[in-house]
């Protein structure tokens, strides 16, 4: 599987017969190949998370299947105009807690974000992919030690159900996810990411949602080098190597 940054939490995974794009909210997509079904997967309604152009775009680049995997919170006024594909556009929406079956041999299992809409488990049968969406510890400085608490309980949940789903189907490991490191939340940054690594076995982490302060995942590794190896280099995923 080929993983390419896009910006902020967007990224596309090409795979041998799709494509799998996530959270797209701006910046130029790689050349695709137009005959290859893509999914289209948004998170919730942020506009960091989900930006409806990305359906000009995929039609001006001649995509011929388009599924787009929407969260419920999403309103329907910024659904795509599947009219305007031609019969070649179609729109799953769904909410968390949920199983779904999509084309190319694609399982979605969804889950409940701490801040809005879903995060994403999906199967396929190159891989395991998880894109957090903004499931993550929003634990803040300042906040209501309740309200921390609270979060943290409600984030830790979701992963241990996680979890539990990929033991209950046999699943050894996740091969690709991607998670939240914010720096916003300054001495807290790596709380949800340190959780999700302990609990969640995952062969490659691709950090994301930190705002262009890349400098954060090298921060993260020095303090924790026992992940070196596991967690990518976001910024030169997908980018040609000199």
């Amino acid at each position: 599987m080929k993983v390419s940054y896009i910006d902020h939490s967007g990224f596309l995974v090409e795979t041998g017969r799709c494509y799998y794009l996530f959270d797209y909210y701006r910046k130029k997509l790689p050349q695709l190949d137009c005959k290859k079904p893509i999914f289209v997967f948004a998170s919730h309604r942020h506009p960091d998370h989900y930006n409806p152009e990305i359906f000009t775009l995929l039609q001006e680049m001649g995509m011929e299947q388009v599924t787009a995997v929407l969260s419920k919170d999403i309103s329907r006024k910024k659904y795509p105009d599947a009219e305007a594909y031609r019969g070649n556009l179609s729109v799953v929406t769904v909410n968390f807690n949920g199983a779904y079956g999509l084309p190319c041999e694609t399982k979605l299992y969804t889950f409940h974000s701490t801040d809005e809409g879903v995060a994403f488990l999906l199967t396929c049968p190159e891989g395991v992919l998880y894109h957090a969406g903004d499931l993550n510890d929003w634990v803040w400085e300042g906040e209501p030690e309740r309200d921390n608490r609270q979060m943290t309980g409600s984030y830790r949940h979701e992963i241990n159900l996680i979890a539990g789903l990929l033991q209950d189907k046999g699943i050894p490991a996740v091969d690709l996810a991607f998670v939240p490191l914010d720096p916003r939340q300054e001495k807290d940054y790596d709380r949800g990411l340190l959780y999700f690594l302990k609990k969640i076995p995952v062969k490659q982490v691709y950090p994301m949602h930190y705002w262009g302060n890349s400098d954060v995942i090298g921060q993260f590794l020095r303090e924790y080098p026992e992940y070196t190896g596991i967690i990518q280099d976001t910024e030169t995923a997908g980018k040609e190597k000199a």
